[in-house]
């Protein structure tokens, strides 16, 4: 077992782990934060995307080791207790989710894309969303949420 400290939402954190154990497995069993889902374990899927150091990373497949003295956020971290990031009330506005299982790491590949590019255009939005598998259907809406949330962080 080796000792890890990382800051997850703003919150420094130590944590004890073997170097391969997958980083998602410290979020939800160890720490406590389910909002990041376990979709294939094969990095196909998106829905364990979290941020760390301002890229979107694969928590199923990476191992705690390479979160050593990083800052992380997951889908819990995207907005304080008091109101929704305007990502989230964007999905929330334009019905951008069906069963929701996928929609963390969609909000996770959204805000990586308008951190960097506050102004993308559709096929810029579709380009940043291609990690992220959704099979609801709900892919135009969320297509529709993310421009929406562009515009609202432009105002």
């Amino acid at each position: 077992m080796n000792k890890y400290n990382l800051t997850v939402n703003g919150k420094n954190i130590s944590v004890e782990a073997e170097p391969n154990t997958p980083f998602i497995y410290i979020l939800r069993n160890d720490l406590k934060l389910k909002g990041t889902k376990y979709g294939c374990g094969l990095e196909q899927c998106g829905a364990c995307l979290v941020i760390s150091d301002g890229e979107a990373v694969y928590s199923c497949s990476t191992p705690i080791s390479d979160f050593n003295d990083k800052n992380i956020i997951t889908i819990e971290g995207i907005s304080n207790l008091e109101e929704l990031h305007p990502i989230q009330k964007a999905f929330v506005e334009e019905r951008a989710a069906q069963c929701g299982y996928c929609i963390p790491g969609v909000i996770i590949s959204s805000k990586v894309l308008l951190d960097n590019n506050p102004r993308p255009n559709e096929d810029a939005v579709r380009e940043a969303l291609s990690r992220n598998l959704c099979r609801c259907g709900t892919h135009n809406s969320i297509i529709k949420a993310v421009l929406k949330a562009s515009q609202e962080m432009n105002n």
